[in-house]
Order: C-alpha cells, then structure tokens, then sequence
C-alpha cells in the first residue's frame, strides 16, 4: 500500500559548487525530519551523507547519496515524504550531478553567502534549466566573514536569471545574523539556542521594514502577473492572504517563472527548518510534472507514460553502484506503475527481462528493505544483473523506452600499473566495477605497450580512482604522468574505397564499401548515413559496416586518439554471394576509415578550459600574466568582496601543477576552478610533436 498519496512526494537535490554548504544542510535535514539525532559535520568528517571514506577525509561530496524523511510543515495540517539527492559540486564528478537531476522532480540551489554565485553553480543552474528542472534558492553561510545577501542576491540577477525573486530576508550578517523575515507571512523568525529549535516570531525589526515592503510588493507584482483573480485584488487595494500567495507562487515555481531566494546558516542551524517548509509547499510533487515521454520499442512511435500506480510500470536506471554486502545495486526512478521485489523487468536495450530482487529504500550508504516502489518514488534494485546507467525497466508487455542520459567524454588520461603481477586481475575487476558506476571514468589496454590506460574528468577524478583501488580492492598501483585527452578529427570532405578480399582455399572473405567521409560542427559525435539502393549490399551487412567505422575511430588514425565529429554516408559497395560476411564488410569499413581520415587533411583537437581565478588584488598582475604565459585567452576580470575574479579559457595541457603554481604566486591565498568548456585545434606545431612521439612509442 502506497504510505503517503502522490500530492505530499518531493523528489528533490540539493545542488551547488564545491564548499556552499550542500552537505552540511542535508545533515541539517535529516537532524531537523528527525532521520538522525546528532547532527553530523563535514569538517570533522562525521557527515552522513558523505559516507565514502574519501569524503570524510577530504570534506567533499564525490558521489550522490540518496536518503527519504519526513517532514510537516508550518501552516499546514500535511505531511510529507521527502527523497533527496545530495550531489557533488566539483567538476570533476559532474556526472553525478547530470543523471541526479535527469530524475528529478525539483532542486534546491545553495549559494555561499559571502561568494554568491561561483562557476559550478553556473553549470548545475544551466543543467537544471536543461532538464526542466524547478529550483528554490538559499543564500547559505550568513553566519561568515563577508557575508551579504544583497549581494549574494544581485549576483543570482545578473548571472544566473532576473526571475529570482526574494521571500526571506536576513536580520543581521556575519556575527550579527539571527535570525530571518519571512516576507510572505510579514513575520521575524529570531532564534534563541544554538540548535536552531528554539524559535521566536516577533514583529519586523524597524531598521528592516522599509525594506521589507519593497521586496515583498515586488515579489507579489512578479506572482500576481499570471493570476487574474489576484491581479484585481491587489489593483483594489485588497489584502491578498499568505495561503493565497503561497498557491500562486507553487504555480509559478512549478512553471520555472520565479525561483524563490531564501536565507540562512546551515551550519549555525538558522533557517532551515523555513527552507524545508519552502521545499514542501513550491517545488512539484510527481503529479505537477508532465507525462513522461518515451518510444514504443517495437514500433519506434512516441509513447508516454503519466504518473499513476495504475499505469504500466516504467523506471529509469539513473545509478549503479557496488555494494560490499549486497553486490550490484540499482538506483531506479520510477515515473509510473508499481514494481514489486520478486517480480520482472523488461529492459527495451538489451531486449531481456531483469529479475528483481530486492528492493531498498536508501539512507546514504544504509537501507530499508521494502515490498514495492510506486510511480513517482526513488529506490534501489539489489542484484541487478544487466541494467546500465541510462536503461528503461519496464512492464514486459507494454514496453517503453525512456530518453536515456547522454555524459561528457573523459579529457585526462593517465597510465596505470599494479606493482605485483596478481594484482593485475583485481585491477582488471576493479576498473570494470568503477566505470559501470561511473559513465564518466573509462579504461583500456594499450594494445602496443601493454599499459592499463585510465580516463576521466580530471586529475582530482583520477586520483580518487587510484585511491579506491587501494582501499576497496587491496590493489596498489604505479601511475604515469596525466596525460591530456586529445581527440582526432578531419577537415575536409572525402571519397574512398575500402575492400577487404581474402582466398586462401575454402570459403574465401569478401566485403566491398565505398564511404563519403564528411566533417561534423564540434561535439557532434558520429553520425552514419545508409545511402545504399538496389542491394548492392545486402541489409544485413550494413550494421557490420557501421560497426567496423566505430571501433576503428575508437583507436584513432594520426595518433591513437578518437576520431570525432564526422560523418560517414555509405553510398555504394558489392558483395559475394558466398564469400561475403559481417567480419569482412567490417574490416572493408575499418580500411576505408583509416585511408579516409588520412586523405581528409586530420587535426588534433584538444580540450579547453572555463577557469576561474579568485585572486586578492595585489597579486592579480601577476596571475595574469602567468596565465598569458600558458596560452590564456583572458575573458574578463571583475571582482567578488574584496578579491579580484579573472575567467580565461586555457588548454588543459597547460593547466596540469597549476594549483601549485598559483600558490607560490599568491602566498596560497589564491583558488580557483576549471571546467571543460569546448574542443579547439591544437596548434600545428604542438600537434606535429604529439603525433610524432606517439608514433615512436
């Protein structure tokens, strides 16, 4: 029996960069829902949801953790069940972030008071508007140094979107902060003890009630705009009611026209109950989002699935991870339908049916055992077999196959090594283990020198890596130099043929192709076109054609990197009745891709990087001219508080030790943060170099 009705579900994130305070307000969460009854801290490595030994030492978030509580909030006689997913805020692991907020229903976006809104919260700002998304914003950290919601607030308006609006305002900054004005209810919430439970209303501080009838007028102008009934109340001069205004603004929330700002400190334990009550009564239930659309496997027409228990079941895989005790667990979404432990699946990409196990209900890296998940609720299948991150389960008898979740391709590479010959199976299991549970790590054999070579999104994702080897499989590793993950792509359009015609007695091999090779604009990928009339090759050889194409641009032409960005029409051919086969149309396609790509005048590509420099003002000449020195393009400088900010766009060959660099240059009062922002040809000078050491090696 479903425990709480579809209305009083939220499934919710929490998003934000690196340090704003993500972690220590879900703690906040779970200590105020009465899930925990200590609260537990970052900084002294005791924070529930941070449960990886690697986070506790370090005091980030490197993977998404999942937990559900319960909460009723103020004014109201409901309670609710509330799903978060506290997701990671360096770079370096933004695909957590990316498939978090694919099943989603609504996020909260935590800024840090002091800094406002940095380069991560840009990104998951921009990924949620992606994924549609509804977010409520909290101005975190009053309690510090430097603190300003004015200012916090004024850069949510001019870099993120000019529809936040603000329904709380601070009383006090810094030491000073006590406590919040909620503008809706014209109230002041001061609390009295350092735990945040004693709470006193009192009226509006005099100093503040000027200001709060600005804000609070603007705020109702932005909600009243699409309400008619509310439009003429307030034109009449009528008084319009907390409820009435709350209503509203869940509707303009939902449609993505207003992004509520609140305000706090988690860590002080200000606020957060109010921002538990904001994430009961705006962001959506399961209900308040659309049909989830999909395509009928059989048929390839559109389908959708609404969300209701009486639907036919449908859920997206958005997580796979291995669990010491229980093995390979699954993290589903299930957007309609129930799915019962014990029962079966159908997964549309591998055509097969999954057996469920077990189903949990997580809390971190504990569980809950449960008998069924219901549409709109988040869980996780014990002893998945096949599913991937990305796949569709799904009723056997009336499939659907949901919008999989597309991830960025690694930019870093480096080689690895066991330092004993039997570690080198462990490793092996290891890897696989590690990018099944993350779409953003890959690995390979170097097929020339032997060398196991790790890819990810940048060296603090490698070294985590490399660190888990050791302490969750015992495997001790020795590691080259990060390398950059360049990639090959060609310039101009060409025709060729590619044959492939073995007799050595027997059944001989024939496979014949001719290809048009085209270039694509960057980021495009690989696209194959199938121009063939008349038969002249059979249907049948046709995917082993597309095959052999892909797994010859796996392996690259000019220097071993990937071949992207292109497109491959296949145009015109022959076979053998006899002798023709899948193996030889493949390797006809492989030669025609490698003579392809020589003839079509090849580059280099590499990755280049969004950085941000945060720099006190006596040291910015110098920052910036060692940027220059590593072949910077310097966007623009602009200030934050006290410091200076610079956003340049760098080669990430020039970015490795920069964090060393930097703190020799600004006696280690400098940070910053990079994030991959596009692919540019690599200089040619530099690419003759790459290319020729790599074909010496």
């Amino acid at each position: 029996m479903r425990e709480f009705p579809l209305e009083q579900i939220r499934n919710i994130g929490i998003i934000a960069h690196i340090d704003a305070g993500k972690t220590t307000t879900t703690e906040r969460i779970l200590y105020y829902t009465g899930k925990k009854y200590k609260i537990g801290e970052v900084h002294e490595g005791t924070a529930e949801m941070d449960w990886m030994v690697q986070e506790r030492e370090r005091g980030v978030t490197i993977t998404s953790a999942a937990t559900t509580c319960f909460w009723q909030p103020r004014y109201s006689s409901l309670k609710y069940q509330i799903n978060i997913i506290d997701t990671p805020g360096h770079i370096d692991f933004t695909a957590e972030v990316q498939r978090s907020l694919r099943v989603l229903d609504g996020g909260v976006l935590i800024f840090d008071g002091v800094a406002g809104v940095e380069p991560q919260s840009e990104t998951v700002f921009h990924q949620s508007q992606k994924f549609h998304v509804p977010l409520i914003a909290f101005v975190n950290k009053m309690d510090r140094l430097g603190a300003s919601f004015e200012k916090s607030f004024d850069s949510i308006r001019e870099r993120l979107t000019k529809s936040a609006f603000a329904i709380q305002l601070p009383i006090g900054a810094e030491s000073q902060f006590k406590g919040v004005i909620d503008l809706i209810e014209e109230k002041s919430f001061v609390y009295l003890d350092d735990l945040g439970k004693e709470i006193k209303e009192e009226p509006i501080p005099e100093s503040l009630v000027k200001e709060v009838e600005e804000r609070r007028k603007e705020l109702i102008e932005a909600i009243v705009v699409n309400h008619d009934d509310l439009m003429n109340k307030y034109l009449e001069g009528e008084k319009i009611t907390p409820e009435e205004i709350r209503k509203a603004l869940r509707e303009e929330v939902i449609k993505g026209r207003i992004i509520p700002v609140l305000v706090g400190s988690s860590l002080k334990n200000k606020g957060v109950q109010l921002l538990l009550d904001a994430i009961c009564y705006y962001l959506p239930s399961p209900i308040d989002i659309p049909p989830v659309q999909g395509e009928n496997p059989e048929t390839n027409e559109p389908e959708q699935r609404k969300t209701g228990d009486e639907e036919p079941f449908a859920g997206l895989v958005f997580k796979i991870a291995t669990d010491p005790y229980m093995g390979r667990l699954g993290y589903i979404r299930v957007y309609s339908g129930v799915l019962k432990a014990g029962s079966y699946a159908y997964n549309p990409r591998t055509r097969a049916k999954e057996r469920v196990g077990r189903l949990v209900r997580m809390h971190a890296n504990k569980r809950e055992a449960i008998e069924e998940i219901h549409s709109g609720d988040i869980a996780a299948i014990i002893g998945i077999k096949q599913a991937s991150t990305g796949d569709t389960l799904c009723d056997p008898d009336k499939p659907i196959l949901l919008e999989s979740i597309t991830f960025p391709d690694p930019v870093i590479s480096m080689a690895i090594e066991p330092k004993t010959k039997a570690d080198r199976e462990k490793m092996g299991i290891a890897l696989s283990k590690f990018a099944e549970e993350d779409p953003t790590f890959k690995f390979k054999t170097d097929e020339e020198t032997g060398e196991v070579i790790i890819s990810g999104m940048g060296e603090f994702h490698l070294e985590i890596i490399i660190d888990r080897l050791k302490r969750e499989f015992g495997v001790e590793v020795r590691a080259g130099a990060p390398q950059v993950a360049y990639k090959e792509t060609i310039t101009q359009p060409v025709e060729v043929e590619g044959k492939y015609i073995h007799q050595s007695g027997g059944r001989g091999q024939y496979g014949h192709c001719w290809l048009k090779f085209e270039p694509l604009e960057r980021g495009k990928g690989f696209e194959f076109v199938d121009q063939i009339k008349g038969g002249v090759i059979p249907k049948e050889y046709i995917p082993a054609v597309e095959k052999g194409l892909k797994e010859a641009m796996e392996s690259g032409v000019i220097a071993g990197y990937p071949v992207v960005d292109i497109r491959a029409t296949l145009f015109d051919g022959s076979y053998h009745e006899v002798d023709s086969s899948e193996v030889a149309f493949k390797i006809a396609a492989t030669r025609a891709l490698r003579e392809g790509v020589k003839k079509a005048n090849p580059i280099l590509l590499e990755p280049v990087m969004k950085v941000e420099v945060v720099t006190p003002e006596k040291f910015l000449g110098d920052v910036i001219g060692d940027l220059n020195s590593r072949q910077a393009q310097i966007q623009s400088t602009g200030e934050r508080g006290p410091s200076k900010v610079i956003d340049a766009f760098v080669p990430l060959r020039e970015m490795f030790g920069y964090m060393t660099a930097l703190r020799s240059l600004t006696e280690g009062r400098a940070s910053f943060t990079m994030e991959l922002s596009h692919y540019s040809p690599v200089p040619s000078n530099i690419a003759e170099a790459i290319i020729k050491e790599k074909n010496l090696t």
